[in-house]
């Protein structure tokens, strides 16, 4: 918790209650697109939680076992915390052709539509840390800590009961009026605030996300496995791809949308007003070819400042490898990864085999 405390009687602030507002407006004109309030109970998480790690459904995230207790007790993660301020950003900017059809242009490579602009954890990071300078100048000094996607904190569970949304089927959140395509941020406080209500969930009936997963991932409504999910497998996934699920990656190198693609309700989703968020170096539209052709050095200059970076050149590699494997047949493809098979790791050529095997085998 921030070593700074409110000033006034209490645990929290003396003047809570009639600031909650005020604290909301402040978020909207710092360019967050919703806030919303909760408190730092998460009671109905904890059997779905527990029971979602005991199935192993976090695969090689061994992290999402760790601090337990401080996941579903916020209070636990950061000691006097009475309130949770959750915050929405949008990131979707607008496409020059339909993202359905570029999954199905296989020699180029899709990649997921939050990771192409610029590392969004840096810019919620800093913009959050502002929007608690701001509360801490309208209510004194008060304890506090921003999060972003970062430490233990059950996100999704703390935006539901702010009121930012429902978890939809596919797991991801959910509004009427703006679909999915937003992040999440949080700002923990010691401030006895106002909270809102949770949204009704809106799925109803609909199974577009069930079906339209590649790998069958969403194993039931609102469950997800994450080991046959394929933004786990090309991101968080650090050992070979499964053979199983090498072919239904297509030319998905970096993360998946395919659940949020079929939404009814991404029909009402609104464009971002970032310009962190604009694509960088063409990743909007690029080929494999071109993206297999940077070495470590052009991936780490030209990652700078991506959430990309961080899985490395070696995944990065990887998940093109499979990529063109899945590519429609081209004897220039083959040649390619072959001239270049020893230049590679034997992580990076294990991957190579399978894709020529791949290619060949689609010879006319």
């Amino acid at each position: 918790m921030h070593p700074h405390r409110c000033a006034g009687t209490g645990s929290g602030c003396n003047k809570p209650l009639s600031n909650s507002q005020t604290i909301k407006q402040i978020g909207l004109e710092l360019g967050f697109q919703q806030v919303g309030i909760t408190d730092a109970h998460l009671d109905p998480q904890h059997r779905f939680y527990k029971q979602w790690i005991e199935r192993n459904y976090h695969g090689e995230m061994s992290y999402m076992e760790r601090n337990l207790e401080k996941r579903l007790y916020p209070a636990e993660l950061v000691p006097g915390t009475l309130s949770v301020i959750c915050v929405r950003l949008d990131y979707l900017v607008p496409e020059e052709q339909d993202l359905m059809v570029l999954l199905e242009q296989k020699p180029r490579a899709y990649l997921s539509r939050y990771a192409l602009g610029r590392d969004y954890h840096k810019l919620m990071r800093k913009r959050l840390q502002k929007y608690a300078e701001r509360i801490t100048e309208i209510c004194g000094d008060t304890g506090y800590r921003v999060f972003t996607d970062s430490a233990p904190v059950l996100e999704k569970a703390l935006a539901v009961k702010a009121g930012i949304g429902w978890q939809g089927k596919h797991s991801n959140i959910l509004h009427r009026e703006h679909g999915s395509w937003f992040f999440l941020g949080e700002i923990f406080t010691d401030l006895q605030l106002e909270i809102d209500s949770p949204q009704d969930d809106h799925c109803g009936r609909c199974r577009s996300c069930i079906d339209i997963c590649p790998t069958a991932a969403i194993v039931e409504p609102y469950v997800v496995d994450a080991r046959r999910c394929i933004s786990y497998l090309t991101i968080e996934h650090h050992s070979e791809i499964p053979l199983e699920f090498r072919a239904a990656i297509g030319n998905r190198i970096y993360g998946c949308d395919d659940c949020q693609l079929v939404c009814p309700w991404n029909r009402f989703a609104q464009y971002s007003r970032e310009a962190d968020f604009q694509p960088r170096h063409g990743l909007d539209n690029i080929s494999l070819m071109d993206c297999y052709a940077w070495s470590e050095a052009d991936f780490m200059r030209r990652m700078e400042g991506s959430a990309i970076r961080r899985i490395g050149h070696q995944r990065w590699l990887r998940n093109i490898v499979i990529a063109l494997g899945n590519a429609d047949h081209d004897p220039h493809v083959i040649a390619v990864l072959r001239r270049d098979y020893s230049a590679h790791t034997a992580y990076v050529q294990h991957h190579i085999d399978w894709a020529i095997e791949q290619q060949e085998n689609k010879a006319p």
